[in-house]
């Protein structure tokens, strides 16, 4: 047990957990065995259910398969730099002659991203991340560069933002990764991320709409916009603009827009149900940061549906995520009140780990049932 637990599979189905004596072993070729230590034989057959296995998809990033001088095969960690003979797959494998499938919930609540990602393969997908020096972008665009996507993390400020790079790189050399700069308060400013993008002659597979800004004093961006409203929301429909020709060329591909629960507490028409266009972006007077931020993660529903329905006959498909209740993040860092609010919460709240599996979550669903994205496993 100690030896599953050091190849993080000590969490197994109780169906599955073998008697006392007996180990689980695989071939070259992808296909488990038993070994009885006590009778000194190896079978095929599960010595408990009578079923036979084998190995489902590749090795996770970051992970070698390698024979010792005795021929036997073990693997290499190159990420945690450890080294085992358990095959990291064992917690996937599938029967050789499958049953009907149960109705087994496969995500919950504790689920990371990189679980969401387990035996993914994103190698030549092209991954953008906004606000991805820190949180639920910095969690999101380390689990695809780790799971080999060119990730490039679009974010205002330089400094950080290649901090984030050297730290995923720090966990895998060969990650693909890079920083790019993107100010959303300012509209050239993503003028010239979307030239500076599409210079690379790259595709674009995923684009995710993860900046935001919060509880920030009222004030206007140099376009004259009230900041909250540009930032959460303007500066990305803008952005999702210019790069639209090249998400429709790179399809399948997918936009991710990090949204959240509160949008059900606003309202932005009028009284005749009209929309009030003054509610968007408020003079300082009709300003309240939280009704600010409520109405920009609103718009941020409204366009992604929009989206979705203009350009999934092209191949691209648009998705809203709620990242979790009461998160804590740095995104509460413009106020003290709401900084007390978020330390006090920080012991009943979800690690970043745990929200990125949100966006994760929205991007992997198409290996349940929905094959519209065509990214799947090599």
């Amino acid at each position: 047990m100690a030896a599953l637990r050091y190849a993080g599979l000590d969490d197994t189905d109780s169906e599955d957990e073998l008697p006392p004596g007996w180990e689980q072993r695989t071939t070259k070729d992808g296909w488990v065995y038993y070994a009885n230590h006590a009778e000194e034989k190896t079978q095929w057959e599960h010595p408990k259910t009578g079923k036979r296995k084998r190995i489902a998809g590749d090795l996770p990033y970051g992970w070698e398969q390698e024979t010792d001088e005795n021929g036997q095969v073990f693997f290499v960690d190159h990420i945690n730099k450890r080294t085992t003979y358990l095959d990291p797959r064992l917690a996937f494998t599938v029967d050789d002659n499958p049953t009907k499938p149960t109705s087994r919930q496969r995500y919950d609540g504790g689920t990371t991203a990189m679980e969401i990602l387990q035996g993914r393969d994103f190698t030549g997908k092209v991954v953008v991340v906004t606000g991805a020096n820190s949180g639920i972008g910095f969690e999101t665009a380390k689990s695809f560069a780790l799971h080999g996507a060119h990730v490039i993390l679009a974010c205002r400020n330089m400094t950080r933002a290649n901090e984030a790079v050297s730290q995923i790189l720090g966990e895998w050399h060969k990650a693909k990764v890079e920083a790019m700069t993107l100010d959303l308060a300012l509209l050239r400013s993503v003028q010239h991320f979307a030239q500076a993008f599409k210079a690379k002659n790259v595709s674009l597979h995923v684009l995710v709409c993860n900046a935001a800004a919060f509880a920030l004093p009222w004030s206007l961006t140099k376009d004259g916009l009230e900041t909250t409203f540009q930032v959460n929301h303007l500066g990305h429909f803008y952005l999702v603009q210019l790069l639209q020709d090249v998400l429709c060329r790179s399809a399948p591909a997918r936009v991710v827009v990090v949204s959240s629960e509160s949008h059900r507490f606003t309202d932005i028409n009028d009284s005749s149900g009209k929309l009030d266009f003054s509610r968007l972006s408020p003079s300082k007077s009709d300003y309240w940061a939280m009704l600010a931020y409520n109405r920009s993660k609103l718009c941020n529903i409204l366009f992604s549906n929009e989206l979705h329905r203009r350009l999934s006959p092209r191949g691209v498909t648009s998705n809203a995520v709620h990242p979790g209740n009461m998160m804590y993040s740095s995104i509460h860092r413009n106020w003290w009140v709401y900084t007390l609010l978020f330390t006090l919460a920080r012991p009943f709240t979800k690690s970043m780990k745990l929200l990125a599996c949100y966006d994760q979550w929205s991007i992997n669903s198409m290996a349940v049932g929905a094959t519209n994205m065509g990214i799947q496993p090599s």
